[in-house]
């Protein structure tokens, strides 16, 4: 029996994780639960699972999170939320000895200088996203020093398609809609510009230690093929699957074991003939080129693009600036930034609000979106 402790259940990441704890209860007591509010979701889900420990965020701030990182009856703790506010919990998990599944990106891009020399032994800490998920698995057993290159892949978004004139034309009803995964706001936007990929590229830099030339993106539209790692002898291994997030949820959780994410689990016809790949087009998509220059200057430079984007997608939503001007915003934003070298945890997180603040100030250069 694994006792964990989940936060952001109630997201979509922790929406998949539950329904695999519920799946197996033979397997899975969950302790505690914690979200961004106490919403009927939470209070449901702590009543399904029988949980006595429910850490709302808006109540309990960063204080309920350590909680449970520090819980001596939680052996595993699930990070399934966005943003920083968990950076300090994950780290006093991993100090603590406890297994952490991480689905947070920008823990790492803010603060994988700090968190990972944390990590005290070989899968403590487990990618919960598909992409990195797909990679830590195929790097199982497999050295490090033979890896030519991996590579994390995107659905390419609603508008893989379009030409540079109808992107400047997309509005915020459109770039909601994502063709594959079912998300938030943010990283719906996010997908459709390609920065989540680019945020993603650099918290796997840092997740698998890496050097940034080693780490590359290619466009799979389905979503079929979540990640590729090529070694030096020219083969390649990569996983495919379906795109359901109980799938990493569950190797996470049961690793190094595989349980279906539900007894009733029927696994698709597997068709090859669906798997295919492309370059991202970094005229159409500058985010990925925009990212690549980040992961080459490291120090504050992730932080302040964590900021920036957050405060630019905003933007966009509320119809201030047009769809192509996040990624414009974004490299002013870093073109402005003096290079100031975190010299601690608190410094790197400081600067993603000061990423926000500057995109919110030289916002006033783009006109408002159409």
């Amino acid at each position: 029996m694994i006792n964990v402790g989940v936060i952001g259940a109630t997201g979509s990441v922790g929406s998949s994780v539950m329904a695999v704890c519920e799946s197996w209860p033979e397997k899975i007591s969950v302790k505690a639960l914690a979200a961004n509010r106490h919403s009927e979701k939470l209070t449901a889900l702590a009543e399904k699972f029988s949980v006595k420990k429910i850490y709302p965020y808006e109540e309990t701030g960063g204080n309920g999170l350590e909680a449970i990182a520090a819980d001596p009856e939680i052996e595993h703790v699930v990070f399934a939320s966005s943003g920083t506010a968990a950076i300090k919990a994950l780290c006093s998990a991993l100090k603590a000895g406890k297994t952490v599944s991480l689905a947070n990106k920008e823990s790492i891009v803010v603060a994988g200088k700090w968190v990972m020399p944390l990590v005290k032994f070989q899968d403590q800490l487990r990618p919960l996203d598909s992409e990195h998920n797909a990679i830590w698995q195929c790097l199982h057993g497999e050295d490090k020093n033979f890896v030519r290159k991996i590579y994390l892949t995107a659905s390419g978004g609603p508008f893989r398609n379009f030409t540079a004139d109808e992107l400047r034309k997309v509005t915020p009803e459109m770039a909601l809609h994502h063709p594959v995964w079912n998300m938030g706001a943010k990283i719906t936007i996010d997908s459709a510009t390609l920065m989540n990929k680019g945020i993603e590229l650099i918290e796997a830099m840092y997740l698998f230690g890496l050097d940034e030339s080693k780490v590359g993106a290619l466009i799979s539209p389905g979503s079929f093929v979540h990640g590729l790692v090529e070694f030096e002898d020219g083969s390649v291994k990569l996983l495919a699957a379906e795109p359901d997030m109980k799938l990493p949820a569950g190797s996470c959780l049961f690793w190094p074991e595989r349980f279906f994410p539900s007894p009733e689990f029927k696994r698709p016809s597997l068709n090859l003939r669906e798997v295919k790949f492309e370059e991202i087009d970094a005229s159409r998509f500058p985010a990925v080129r925009i990212a690549r220059e980040v992961m080459k200057r490291k120090g504050g430079y992730p932080s302040v693009l964590v900021g920036a984007d957050e405060t630019a997608v905003d933007l966009f939503l509320k119809g201030r600036i047009g769809f192509t001007d996040i990624a414009g915003l974004i490299e002013e934003v870093l073109g402005a930034f003096d290079g100031t070298e975190p010299e601690s945890l608190d410094e790197a997180v400081s600067l993603v609000e000061y990423g926000r603040a500057k995109a919110k100030e030289l916002s006033v250069k783009f006109s408002p979106s159409c």
